[in-house]
């Protein structure tokens, strides 16, 4: 059987936005943004509360990415950088090193280099890696 490693996704909402922060075995890893709740409408809300087993995705346009597939009603949902959620979120999440506002941080290309280097490394170990959203 497979280890499973679990990533917490830790949520406050706001009217603009999403914040949060993942943390993994108790330790911080980042900060993230995503969009408000919206009742999981399409591009336009973050997704459902839940527990989420993370996939590996290869996009043409955005190259290899996490993946968080089986969100109901929703696809295509990717943890990927992004620094302002209204602007460039379509309901996936972004991690970033500082939250700026509501939906919005800073240095998200960094945060996302770290988060990979974690989610990679456990794959790599041939673990299932789980994100659940509180």
């Amino acid at each position: 059987m497979k280890t499973q490693h679990t990533l917490h996704l830790q949520r406050k909402y706001g009217e603009k936005g999403t914040n949060g922060t993942i943390s993994y075995q108790g330790e911080k890893i980042c900060h993230t943004i995503e969009l408000p709740w919206r009742n999981n409408m399409q591009r336009i809300s973050c997704i459902p509360t839940g527990r989420y087993k993370l996939v590996k995705r290869t996009y043409t346009k955005h190259g290899e990415q996490i993946g968080i597939p089986n969100v109901l009603g929703r696809e295509a949902i990717l943890i990927h950088a992004a620094n302002n959620a209204e602007r460039e979120l379509l309901g996936c999440i972004a991690p970033v090193t500082k939250l700026t506002g509501e939906g919005t941080g800073a240095e998200s290309r960094r945060a996302l280099a770290e988060l990979k280097a974690l989610v990679y490394g456990l794959w790599d170990m041939g673990g299932e890696v789980y994100l659940v959203i509180k």
